[in-house]
């Protein structure tokens, strides 16, 4: 499951988006253009620990700092996100972060608007053919889910928090935790009955499974079901920032169809 290889600082004839992807472990940045195609190579460093806001803002201005310029920020964020809008945290702590307005401050600190989502479903962007019911299932820290039906982003389920094997969540039997527990022969047997327990439960027409743990998957998965770079957390923010393009051209030609009647 080899990356892409970064076309270091080539030239984009459209958006250059600084697309950052946040972890319980890691953050990672680059700058990509339209296509998601990487223009840098990777930055990663260590999520601080703890990380309330301030220490993750500045441990994210000092990550993308070497990195070419932008003229706007896709970020994905390992909890709840709504309209732009933090409203859990699992990894970092609820009590710190529920209602932060990350997207905010870091275009205020870094320069050029910003969109976030959850973190599964911006990887799931860059790798859903848009045909159905697609699902991103991310192996890292925890256990992310991203559900996207004909391209378009279906609301956020917390699956990773929900019960799937007597008192575990799905952050308990798959994360990295229960790898480094179980070792990888059990784990794996896991995340072959998470995968059947998902297809049962939703009926996808395929999933995807990516994240940092994915590499570690040993068994040959279903045809349904396709492994997934790491990188396509940073590559899904060029098509966060597509679909959000396209929503406001729709917008202003509907606007412009009821003034059109209106006349």
């Amino acid at each position: 499951m080899p990356s892409r290889s970064p076309k270091a600082l080539k030239k984009s004839s459209t958006m250059r988006v600084l697309s950052i992807d946040i972890g319980g472990t890691g953050l990672k940045a680059s700058v990509i253009d339209d296509r998601g195609t990487l223009l840098a190579e990777r930055m990663r460093i260590p999520t601080p620990d703890p990380c309330p806001p301030h220490a993750m803002v500045g441990a994210l201005a000092a990550l993308v700092a070497p990195l070419p310029p932008h003229d706007r920020i896709a970020i994905g964020f390992p909890g709840v996100v709504r309209d732009n809008v933090v409203l859990t945290a699992p990894h970092f702590g609820n009590g710190h972060w529920a209602g932060f307005k990350l997207a905010d401050v870091l275009s205020e600190r870094l320069g050029g608007p910003a969109l976030m989502i959850n973190d599964a479903e911006m990887q799931g962007l860059a790798v859903i053919r848009g045909n159905g019911l697609e699902l991103m299932l991310t192996l890292g820290t925890g256990a992310g889910t991203g559900l996207f039906r004909n391209g378009e982003i279906m609301p956020h389920m917390e699956l990773a928090h929900h019960p799937v094997h007597k008192s575990k969540t799905y952050n308990d039997y798959v994360g990295d935790d229960a790898l480094k527990a179980v070792r990888h022969k059990k784990w794996n047997r896991r995340v072959r009955k998470v995968i059947g327990i998902l297809e049962a439960l939703l009926h996808y027409d395929h999933l995807f499974v990516g994240g940092g743990n994915a590499t570690k998957i040993d068994f040959d998965p279903p045809e349904s079901v396709t492994l997934v770079s790491n990188d396509a957390g940073i590559e899904g923010g060029a098509a966060l920032w597509r679909l959000a393009l396209g929503r406001k051209a729709e917008n202003r030609k509907h606007r412009a169809l009821r003034g059109t009647s209106a006349e």
